[in-house]
């Protein structure tokens, strides 16, 4: 019997010192970016980051073929330290987070993710907080509780079509993707958030009008991004994804965005715009340089501060202003009729 009990010890405590290690690998970082810095302009200046996107969590209840950002590991910080790497952001200038994923919902059923939105905007005073989600996974309590501290939540939707959905895999069994973006948006419109789509045009839904869909349902803004390839995410031998089937060219992209020109909120990225012009956080807050066609990590901001770690960011500042990465971007300037 002692022996026994000695082994379920042992063993709960390997489990603890293993979950340890996972995490103290991703925040060290065995294979970190600690090259020539991208953001340093020789002249000693700093990059602010203005807006920071932060991918708490990898882990989704989607499987979505062209996925960039897959579930590599379930690690996520915890709350006390998210809240301590925000802290440190808004301190260097943050002015806009918006929380992603993998679905960000899925986490703790939205509570983890509710506690930093009002975290950011209670105690941060951040001028704006946005989420993007796939929306199978929130609630309406969800709004209630935490909906007046959210500026902005991104749907996911590719296609109006629940077939296309599927095929692309933005999908949970046989429920229907299209009803969830309908009810949430109803929902951002009865609790005042400001509502907005993102859609990533591929093979599957490339030659789709969504003109009418679109203009229905009348976001505040509809981010239309062309299908991008990274290493090691959706392409490569140790991918998660296979997304080489759903890359199109940059006249196809075109090809839609004309097709597209009469929806006044549509707002394009090609894999350029996308690849340079993102402040991006992985679960380990690390800034990840995609410009090489892979994520290569910095070190933590929680281990070496924002200012060491931004210079591994990769980031194009130039690039984010003229792709509109800064706008209108606080509900309460954005003069919407709910």
């Amino acid at each position: 019997m002692l022996l026994h009990i000695f082994s379920d010890i042992n063993s709960f405590f390997s489990h603890i010192v293993s979950k340890w290690l996972d995490w103290k690998t991703g925040r060290q970082g065995t294979s970190v970016n600690t090259g020539t810095p991208h953001t340093d302009d020789g002249d000693g200046s700093t990059t602010t980051p203005t807006s920071v996107n932060y991918h708490f969590t990898r882990k989704c209840n989607y499987k979505c073929g062209f996925c960039f950002h897959t579930a590599k590991t379930s690690f996520v910080l915890p709350l006390e330290e998210a809240m301590k790497g925000l802290k440190l952001l808004k301190e260097s200038g943050m002015e806009k987070i918006n929380f992603s994923g993998g679905e960000p919902f899925l986490h703790e059923k939205g509570d983890f993710l509710g506690k930093l939105v009002q975290y950011c905007k209670v105690d941060l005073q951040l001028p704006s907080v946005s989420i993007v989600s796939n929306g199978s996974m929130i609630k309406e309590n969800w709004f209630k509780k935490y909906g007046e501290h959210l500026d902005i939540l991104a749907i996911s939707c590719d296609s109006f079509d629940e077939e296309t959905n599927r095929l692309i895999g933005r999908t949970q069994g046989r429920k229907s993707h299209l009803d969830n973006l309908y009810k949430v948006c109803d929902w951002c419109h009865q609790y005042k958030v400001a509502f907005k789509i993102n859609s990533v045009i591929n093979t599957f839904n490339v030659d789709e009008d969504m003109t009418e869909q679109i203009t229905h349902l009348n976001p505040v803004r509809w981010k239309v991004f062309q299908c991008l390839l990274i290493y090691g995410e959706n392409a490569g031998e140790d991918a998660l994804r296979e997304a080489e089937k759903f890359v199109i060219s940059p006249e196809q992209f075109q090809d839609f965005l004309d097709r597209h020109s009469s929806v006044t909120c549509l707002v394009p990225e090609s894999n350029q715009k996308m690849r340079d012009s993102y402040l991006i956080l992985d679960e380990y807050m690390r800034f990840l340089d995609c410009r090489e066609g892979r994520k290569d990590p910095s070190m933590s901001i929680l281990d070496v501060g924002v200012q060491q770690a931004i210079r591994f960011s990769g980031f194009d500042e130039k690039m984010f202003l003229k792709r509109g990465g800064k706008y209108v971007w606080s509900k309460a300037d954005m003069k919407l009729e709910w």
